[in-house]
């Protein structure tokens, strides 16, 4: 097989990797949503690092300017 065409397949081959994994990597960031939200409802503030590194994906803000008041409205 000339090269040109083996990259061509690989190239496939990962898309179509990818699009196999995207339906159980949904998945899973719902089920991590979900478990996020338990421990922002049942903790206080100042969270563990993963939660803030979690709330600030969700907030699309740095974790050290993250305060109270933007929790509050995430949950609501």
């Amino acid at each position: 097989m000339h090269r040109t065409h083996r990259r061509a397949r690989d190239r496939q081959d990962a898309r179509d990797t990818a699009a196999y994994n995207r339906v159980f990597k949904d998945r899973e960031r719902a089920r991590r949503d979900v478990r996020m939200l338990a421990l922002v409802r049942s903790g206080t503030f100042p969270y563990a690092p993963v939660v803030m590194s979690w709330l600030s994906r969700q907030l699309d803000k740095p974790s050290q300017k993250i305060s109270p008041k933007d929790i509050k409205s995430l949950l609501t």
